[in-house]
């Protein structure tokens, strides 16, 4: 596989203010360490593009939106530092998506998994497919959900969180995520793109200042994210290295 599909793609376009991001991994799109680094760094480029005012985040194919982490990096931890730093990409991205001043609106086409559940769950606005069943699966690979844990439990709330965690096998229906909050509207696949970019049309139409200011209310009371999301890191980082998780990231692979 050459060394573009090893690391992913991730590309931005634009019509008028809504600037649209779309990434993809062959590997179901989930995201390795520099997939995610990307990512982050194209938010925090948007957050201070004036010419912004509203950001799709949609993701390539039908079938998956995102199966979280990269069970290849996963596998090649071999110590805690290097654990921590592979998990510490999601909770850069995370913060980078509160911190943005712009609102984003999320594109979820088909399935998402894990650190894709906490993507979802970090923005503003959801459409979603009657395809589009989440589920936390990282009890099942000996670790825990714990940096996504605080925006996902944002969203959905503490029970509804526990309920997802700890059935780590079982998957949760659109429909469940749509009346837990998790996503905002649920549109048949052909009239997917055409709600998403009515709506973020429309969005973009509102006074960039007014929509910034409800950004930091959308997110108020999250401050404290900055260190703990790279905490929780550190957590995850050291129970990855376990046989347990050793082992179930190998059956997983096959």
């Amino acid at each position: 596989m050459s060394a573009e599909k090893l690391e992913g793609s991730l590309q931005t376009t634009y019509h008028n203010a809504v600037a649209t991001v779309e990434f993809g991994h062959p590997a179901s799109n989930s995201f390795p360490r520099q997939l995610l680094d990307r990512l982050t760094s194209e938010i925090n480029t948007l957050s201070q593009n004036k010419a912004v005012s509203v950001i799709v985040l949609q993701s390539l194919g039908t079938k998956v939106f995102c199966s979280g982490a990269s069970f290849d990096e996963l596998l090649a931890v071999k110590n805690e530092q290097q654990g921590a730093h592979f998990f510490s990409g999601f909770a850069h991205l995370l913060n980078a998506m509160r911190n943005c001043s712009k609102i984003i609106v999320a594109r979820v086409q088909g399935k998402a998994v894990g650190g894709g559940v906490g993507i979802i769950s970090a923005c503003d606005y959801v459409f979603a497919t009657p395809e589009s069943a989440v589920k936390l699966s990282e009890l099942a690979i000996g670790i825990g959900p714990f940096v996504i844990e605080p925006a996902v439990s944002r969203k959905i709330g503490k029970a509804a969180m526990a309920e997802m965690t700890l059935a780590a096998h079982a998957w949760k229906s659109a429909a469940w995520a749509l009346e837990n909050k998790l996503f905002t509207e649920i549109h048949n696949a052909e009239n997917l793109d055409v709600a998403v970019a009515d709506f973020a049309q429309q969005l973009s139409l509102y006074n960039p200042e007014a929509l910034y200011e409800m950004k930091k209310i959308i997110w108020e009371g999250t401050e404290h994210w900055g260190s703990l999301l790279v905490e929780r890191a550190s957590i995850t980082g050291k129970l990855v290295l376990s046989d347990f998780s050793r082992n179930a990231l190998e059956q997983f692979k096959k």
